[in-house]
């Protein structure tokens, strides 16, 4: 493919402001018409234990996909002195179960063709699955026996700590991995979302009965979203649902609601040492809102045009403009409890001071500033277009509904997103950048050699850790 076509190809997918500063065509075919995300028809029900299901009928392929979803079994629930255990209980599900040893799940979720496993965010635990259409009733089962009755095995719990243990080793040698961590602690404070990071005494203390307990608290039916996605009629599906799930008892008291995040935090300023690196990874950021408040589609826009992508105005002068960093960015973390606002980039020891600066520089502007109609738009469309892409596929589609479940938000926000991106405003933009990205707000924490601090110290005062 020629230069000139590439050129041609992405000038196609840029707003009119981008494709004049990038010097293409101002010929160029007009954006046609956006297709809307066709909605699901979802059929709800709830079995006798307080198992929520939810099934999408869906033609294509012949799949079918299983997202079972655990409320407040996450990483936020786990003990200050255990961080991390939820992603360890995750990962043991599939190692063994009472009837299969690891390697005969793996097996018979691929003669079924396809797989199951699981993963623990900060506010649920999730596990997954998927098969040719003919094997739907047979991996449903599976699933079923993996989240309600693993084992445990002893060798597989030490062989999944050992592996923990390397992984933190290897994690700790960067300084993404500190500074995430330091930023954490500033914009969350005490609060669980602080503490998702593994150490190495929190993998050292996990034990099999601490994981048998933690399943029998935290996998319970009536804290659970089973969403079925695919070639499968909603009938077949809770009946599935109900053979492989309908004789799960609730035992014992759920494990306690997690409390709110703050939503203002003073600014701490910390600078940690990694003597002779070249370059310092920084860290923004300041509490924000949960996934369920009325700001956080708007939110979600701002940020997205502040920070969320290629032509975002941070990558575009920090790196297009300024030079100094390969990427820079600000990601809107939204939860159930509550969210935070967290800019990243990694830039030359050098201008470490400077790009500091133009990070608050923007976060001034996007609060002072009204975004013009073609920035505004160029967004709009990059924000539905992704999403409606993601959602494409019926995985997709079932991930997203668990997902905005676990955070709070209703099915049918699945088909509302796209119309309130698009029904966002100049003025809501420009509310939204006043409210959640005061300069005066953030905390900055800075990983790199000692020699930066220097130019750091019109921003705060830096502690040293």
């Amino acid at each position: 493919m020629t230069r000139t076509l590439i050129a041609l190809l992405i000038g196609a997918l840029l707003s009119p402001v981008a494709q004049a500063s990038t010097g293409l065509p101002k010929d160029l075919p007009a954006y046609g018409a956006d297709k809307p995300l066709p909605v699901p028809e979802i059929s709800q029900s709830t079995l006798d234990n307080g198992l929520t299901v939810w099934v999408v009928p869906r033609e294509g392929i012949p799949r079918v996909d299983y997202v079972l979803s655990f409320k407040g079994a996450g990483l936020a629930a786990d003990e200050a002195s255990m961080p991390g255990f939820a992603s360890t209980l995750a990962s043991m599900l599939n190692e063994g179960t009472e009837k299969r040893s690891s390697r005969e799940i793996a097996e018979t979720a691929q003669s079924y063709g396809g797989s199951v496993g699981a993963y623990a965010s900060n506010d649920g635990l999730t596990v997954a699955a998927n098969a040719l259409a003919s094997q739907a009733e047979s991996m449903l089962a599976l699933l079923a026996e993996v989240a309600r009755t693993p084992s445990f095995p002893e060798d597989e719990v030490t062989l999944a700590k050992a592996n923990a243990l390397q992984g933190l080793k290897a994690a700790e040698a960067q300084p993404g991995f500190r500074a995430e961590r330091a930023i954490s602690a500033a914009v969350y404070g005490d609060h669980p979302y602080a503490r998702t990071q593994p150490t190495e005494d929190s993998i050292n203390a996990v034990t099999r009965d601490q994981l048998k307990a933690a399943h029998a608290q935290r996998l319970r039916p009536d804290q659970a979203l089973l969403v079925i996605t695919g070639r499968i009629d909603a009938d077949t599906a809770l009946k599935y649902a109900t053979e492989a799930f309908g004789d799960w008892k609730v035992e014992g008291k759920a494990a306690a609601a997690i409390p709110m995040a703050r939503t203002e935090a003073k600014p701490s300023f910390v600078h940690l040492d990694r003597s002779g690196s070249v370059q310092s990874s920084v860290r923004i950021g300041s509490p924000s809102i949960p996934a369920s408040h009325p700001d956080y589609v708007p939110l979600r826009l701002t940020s997205t045009i502040l920070g969320g992508g290629f032509s975002s105005r941070l990558m575009q002068n920090l790196r297009e403009d300024k030079g100094y960093t390969y990427g820079a960015g600000v990601s809107y973390r939204a939860g159930l409890s509550g969210g935070g606002m967290i800019a990243s980039a990694d830039v030359r020891n050098e201008v470490t001071g400077a790009a500091v600066g133009e990070f608050l520089t923007e976060y001034q502007r996007i609060g002072s500033e009204a975004v013009s109609a073609e920035e505004l738009q160029m967004n709009q469309r990059y924000v539905a277009g992704g999403y409606l892409i993601s959602n494409q596929m019926q995985a997709s589609v079932a991930s997203t509904l668990a997902s905005n479940w676990l955070v709070g938000l209703p099915p049918e926000f699945l088909g509302e997103y796209v119309p309130k991106i698009r029904a966002v405003d100049a003025k809501q933009v420009q509310t939204m950048g006043k409210k959640y990205f005061d300069p005066k707000a953030q905390s900055i924490i800075v990983v790199g050699d000692k020699s930066v601090v220097a130019e750091l110290k019109d921003f705060g005062k830096f502690e040293e850790q």
